[in-house]
């Protein structure tokens, strides 16, 4: 049996045992969203579309697979969904100015046998493409990020429904810096992790600090790790005290009705 189907049944397996039903669902979601990062590729060829918007689109509905379709529809999963685009559409601003500011579209010269040959010609904007590539890569982790401080806000307030908006906000605030550390250091090593190889051919090469730093390789992926860090110091305070306000609004209308 092929390697890859022997791993995505032991990952179906252990999202099972840990998820039942749930666990069901996120793996079904994970082909979900591979056919709409796939719909996003096929309508990002055309050069009368643009790509940003078809990736702020393809965003949508991936935050709506991860977010409706695994957790159902309930206050922790629309509170976090509107959290993550209000700071995806925050971030689509600072990502397309610092993409320009940077420079990244376009190729390096690690790139130039691989592209020896064929045409650059193909109607492609690349700094619109580098855009895009950041902001898929970043919605992922702030998703995460906002689901997680909705639940947690959601699970003390079912705990001790006393207490007030600036308390329940402050319990997320608290459980957000936590996440914050942990997602900066997985950020950064996946990174490294899955550009080892060409740090070691740059030092083959022997790249200077200066030629590394100022590669479009690592420029592009440095500016993917500090839009996601930034995306998901934001989503803390904005789901907190979105889901903070919502509860005690909700709860004050149930005792007065």
């Amino acid at each position: 049996m092929n390697a890859l189907v022997i791993l995505a049944i032991i990952l179906l397996l252990s999202m099972l045992f840990v998820g039942g039903r749930t666990g069901l669902r996120s793996f079904a979601a994970l082909f979900l969203n591979f056919g709409v990062l796939f719909l996003m590729l096929f309508f990002m060829t055309n050069p009368e579309v643009n790509p940003i918007v078809v990736t702020f689109g393809a965003s949508i509905l991936v935050g709506c697979i991860s977010l409706f379709f695994t957790n159902e529809v309930n206050s922790k999963t629309v509170l976090a969904f509107v959290s993550t685009l209000l700071v995806t559409g925050c971030m689509l601003l600072f990502i397309i100015y610092f993409s320009e500011t940077m420079m990244i579209q376009g190729f390096g010269e690690e790139e130039a046998d691989s592209l020896s040959g064929l045409s650059l010609y193909i109607g492609v904007d690349f700094m619109k493409v580098g855009a895009s590539v950041i902001i898929v890569s970043t919605i992922g982790a702030i998703l995460d990020v906002a689901i997680s401080i909705t639940s947690s806000i959601h699970e003390l307030n079912k705990h001790n429904s006393m207490l007030r908006t600036k308390e329940l906000a402050s319990a997320g605030m608290h459980v957000g810096r936590d996440i914050l550390g942990a997602d900066a250091n997985t950020l950064f090593f996946a990174f490294f992790g899955g550009h080892l190889a060409l740090l070691l051919w740059f030092k083959d090469l022997q790249y200077s600090i200066g030629d590394i730093v100022n590669s479009k390789v690592f420029s592009s992926e440095l500016l993917l790790i500090l839009c996601a860090g930034i995306g998901v110091a934001l989503v803390i305070p904005i789901a907190s005290w979105m889901s903070a306000w919502y509860l005690v609004k909700d709860l004050s209308t149930k005792r007065n009705n």
